[in-house]
């Protein structure tokens, strides 16, 4: 497993170490002393921090149904080669597959993020898990029970899960007014209010620190937001 090592090595911080680095270890095997780990300041997280969680999660979602789709491997493999190049990839998704083995302790995983990762990638991470989910077309019952509880326990608050959440459903106004994280009958001042709110939220600036590439793979969630705004105005009426 020694080919993992120049990719992992460069991104990794506190992610190495707890269960997390306990499930790349065994990964890795002996391939593990050769890594050069580079050092963190605090709890900062680092792009590989960031990556190494998102293919743990990822691995424990698609684990739910029973099933491993192709269409959800597709999606991640398409994310990371729109993000890294494709030689990057192959290296993660190499990864990827020997992760999917194992056994996921999922609450140990999450409260080690939770621990190290400010609430905006973890924001994130739950964005990209339902992208994997609904990679197929429709989210199993099992995938959103997993979801829910990898939420909980990175400390999302209720409101910011059903916020993505909807992103993922059909278009309807209650889903347009659960992306906001207001109700229906909310005023046009609130509904003003609550967008610009969510705009500092899921502005892709607040992922800025985890690099270019996962900068700019969050646009798509302010661009739902955007559009959820923008079709609530036009129903409204709202200039």
């Amino acid at each position: 497993m020694a080919k993992f090592g120049k990719w992992i090595g460069g991104g990794l911080g506190w992610a190495f170490g707890g269960p997390i680095g306990a499930i790349i270890g065994f990964i890795l095997g002996s391939a593990i002393d050769s890594i050069q780990v580079l050092p963190t300041k605090g709890n900062a997280t680092h792009s590989g921090d960031f990556t190494v969680s998102l293919l743990v999660l990822a691995a424990a979602v698609m684990k739910a149904d029973g099933k491993l789709l192709k269409s959800e491997l597709n999606f991640i493999r398409d994310f990371f080669s729109k993000q890294f190049g494709q030689v990057k990839t192959d290296q993660q998704m190499q990864m990827f597959k020997e992760i999917l083995k194992q056994e996921i302790p999922v609450q140990q995983v999450c409260l080690q993020i939770k621990h190290n990762m400010d609430i905006s990638s973890r924001l994130q991470l739950l964005h990209f898990l339902f992208g994997i989910a609904a990679a197929d077309g429709e989210i199993h019952p099992n995938e959103i029970n997993v979801i829910q509880t990898i939420a909980r326990y990175l400390g999302i608050t209720q409101a910011d899960y059903q916020s993505i959440h909807a992103m993922f459903e059909k278009t309807t106004d209650a889903s347009l007014y659960t992306i906001l994280e207001i109700s229906p009958d909310a005023t046009d001042d609130e509904v003003k209010k609550a967008y610009r709110k969510m705009a500092i939220k899921y502005h892709p600036d607040k992922v800025g620190h985890l690099g270019e590439d996962y900068q700019n793979a969050a646009k798509e969630k302010f661009q739902q937001l955007n559009a959820a705004y923008e079709e609530i105005k036009k129903r409204r009426g709202i200039v």
